[in-house]
């Protein structure tokens, strides 16, 4: 019998975290993830340890991680979720020019970096699409 109080995913929905210390920046990515069919967002984290404990709640498809966080930074947040799910999709999102980014974001695992003024619609599913090939 169903639970009538479980809401369920509609298939083909792709669930997605969002990530980042920023409120403004959290609203943007919301909107992208709102506007680009096939997405939701099911939560948001403002820290590191938020996200790494939201991401082993509710298992999101992809995670929109920004690098620079207080106390645990994006990067080692990324490895903390891979490691419990490594199904998840994690993009690296930051104000940092792709050559000034720290030495460990290409080892953690993560799928992309994307520059936060090049997330778009186009960009999550050209990611998400590039991943499931």
């Amino acid at each position: 019998m169903s639970d009538p109080d479980h809401v369920a995913e509609p298939p083909g929905v792709v669930s997605v975290l969002v990530v980042d210390d920023q409120p403004p920046f959290r609203a943007v990515a919301q909107t992208v993830v709102a506007v680009s069919p096939g997405f939701e967002v099911i939560g948001e984290a403002e820290s590191g340890e938020a996200a790494v404990a939201t991401a082993a709640e509710f298992h999101p498809s992809v995670v929109l991680m920004d690098i620079n966080l207080a106390h645990m930074s994006g990067i080692e947040a990324t490895r903390r979720i891979l490691d419990e799910n490594p199904e998840t999709i994690v993009i690296l999102l930051s104000t940092y020019d792709e050559r000034s980014l720290p030495a460990d974001a290409a080892t953690c695992g993560a799928a992309r970096y994307v520059h936060k003024e090049d997330f778009g619609p186009a960009v999550l599913r050209e990611i998400w699409d590039e991943v499931h090939r």
